[in-house]
């Protein structure tokens, strides 16, 4: 064989592999592309409030969140303002002012029980007390309190004074 030849054998050669090599190429990718299927590109909203679907739960949902936000909120500020009250009202001072204020009620509750039931009772009284009336009479031994507050709305009460015992 000459050299010619070999050229000729070498160039078919070549060819044959290129050939070849096209061959399992394209058999390769029509292995590849065969279990794929071709389908309409399909776009949906994932959001109800574009898409329509589950709308009204969806709404029903941000309306209940809404809402439990603010009532937790209000429930909060509730908590707040009752904390800052019961601080105020547990303060060094507003417990002596409570203390006083109930002895002197209490001073006033004996002076009233004395004028009343003591020793030298009287037959009738009035004593004004933070706008409030208190009116006392005894009358055939039925004592009778009249206390009118400062709106004007009257109570009376009606003790007999020997009927009762302990």
């Amino acid at each position: 064989m000459n050299k010619k030849e070999q050229q000729i054998e070498a160039r078919n050669r070549k060819l044959r592999y290129q050939i070849c090599g096209f061959l399992c190429i394209f058999f390769f990718l029509m292995l590849l592309t065969n279990p794929l299927w071709a389908d309409q590109v399909v776009f949906k909203f994932k959001n109800p409030s574009f898409s329509g679907l589950n709308t009204s739960s969806h709404y029903l949902t941000i309306e209940n969140q809404e809402f439990n936000r603010k009532e937790a909120l209000k429930a909060e500020i509730k908590a707040l303002q009752d904390q800052i009250k019961r601080d105020k009202e547990n303060t060094t001072l507003a417990r002596f002012i409570r203390n006083l204020e109930s002895r002197i009620y209490a001073q006033l509750s004996r002076q009233l029980v004395e004028n009343l039931f003591g020793e030298t009772p009287s037959d009738s009284g009035i004593l004004e007390l933070e706008g409030n009336t208190i009116e006392y009479s005894v009358v055939d031994g039925i004592i009778t309190l009249n206390i009118t507050d400062s709106d004007g709305n009257t109570t009376t009460i009606s003790l007999p004074i020997g009927s009762f015992t302990f």
